[in-house]
């Protein structure tokens, strides 16, 4: 018997989640480890501490969603997530980036800011970690992780200046992912993109935490029942849109939500740290938007970037005008 993938994560975790979605509806056999610190197994093999963490075949342990989602392309040809089209393939890794990068803003905010979910949220990650605990250790592993989860809100971004911000752009994210999904089964076609899966990760997280899934639920059906069947989508068979067509007005607004928060904030952010600056500050959605700068999201532009400007002069002469579009191309060149 060949010897499977194993996903080091938990439920909790929108990464992981989203690693299990890719591998569920790419039908690479995997198992799900779930028990215990999935980061103990990242730092025991002197990787970051991230998850999830995923064991290859051969032994080799890799983690950080976006780099193993290409990683698992190289190795499998079948049911790839990457759009055929260069265009929509660039449209569907910029909005993996917003999801990823963005919208677990909405993701952390939510889940650490209001009493309901800090106490929902702290039962969920301890007990997915040892559904049987002494009540003293449980009560202390509960408060001990709240405590370290709330002291870095600020590293993140959500703060109570940002948090009309926020809140804001997960209305908006609802409410044109909810028209999207009533006409297109996913973003790209009727088969789900890494562009699904990035806004997945997130998504589902905040459809389990009471106060965003209570709005999800009243607001997004659709969003909700699209989350659901994401989660395994290894029996969806589907195409591609075709890239000759315009593209959808909903994917458009998507763009044009994530030109005006998401990419404005790289820009800032960047430019921040060139600067040496200590803190990135600017208008989102006309209010006011403040956070320390983040090194990681610095990355996360700079390969943007270097990855439009890789693309063909064919390609560029379709995409551009989309990215001009939706107020994306300024912060990308």
């Amino acid at each position: 018997m060949t010897t499977p993938y194993i996903l080091h994560g938990f439920n909790p975790s929108p990464y992981s989640v989203k690693m299990r979605a890719i591998l569920r509806y790419r039908r690479i056999p995997f198992v799900w480890d779930a028990i215990g610190n999935p980061r103990d197994v990242a730092v025991a093999a002197n990787l970051p501490p991230v998850i999830p963490v995923l064991r290859f075949p051969d032994g080799r342990l890799m983690n950080d969603s976006t780099p193993l989602a290409y990683a698992l392309e190289r190795e499998h040809r079948e049911r790839s997530i990457i759009p055929d089209d260069p265009v929509h393939a660039y449209l569907s890794d910029l909005l993996e980036d917003f999801g990823d990068e963005w919208v677990t803003k909405m993701m952390f905010h939510y889940r650490w800011y209001y009493a309901a979910d800090r106490a929902f949220a702290q039962a969920w990650i301890i007990t997915s970690r040892d559904p049987v605990m002494a009540e003293a250790e449980r009560r202390a592993g509960m408060q001990a992780f709240n405590d370290r989860q709330v002291g870095r809100m600020a590293l993140v971004g959500c703060t109570e200046q940002n948090r009309p911000v926020i809140e804001e752009s997960y209305r908006c994210v609802l409410d044109t992912l909810d028209r999207h999904v009533r006409k297109i089964p996913f973003l790209f076609g009727s088969r789900p993109s890494l562009a699904d899966f990035g806004l997945f990760g997130q998504l589902q997280i905040l459809s389990v935490d009471p106060t965003p899934m209570a709005e999800m639920r009243e607001r997004a059906t659709d969003v909700y029942c699209w989350l659901l069947r994401l989660d395994d989508a290894s029996g969806v068979e589907g195409e591609w849109l075709d890239p000759a067509a315009p593209l959808p007005d909903t994917l458009k607004a998507l763009l044009r939500h994530c030109g005006e928060t998401y990419l404005p904030f790289l820009a800032a952010n960047t430019k921040a740290l060139q600067e040496g600056r200590k803190e990135v500050s600017l208008d989102i959605l006309g209010r006011p938007y403040e956070q320390a700068p983040f090194r990681y999201q610095a990355k996360c532009h700079d390969a943007l970037r270097k990855k439009l400007a890789a693309l063909a002069g064919e390609v560029r002469r379709r995409l551009d005008p989309l990215l001009e579009e939706a107020d994306c191309l300024q912060h990308l060149v």
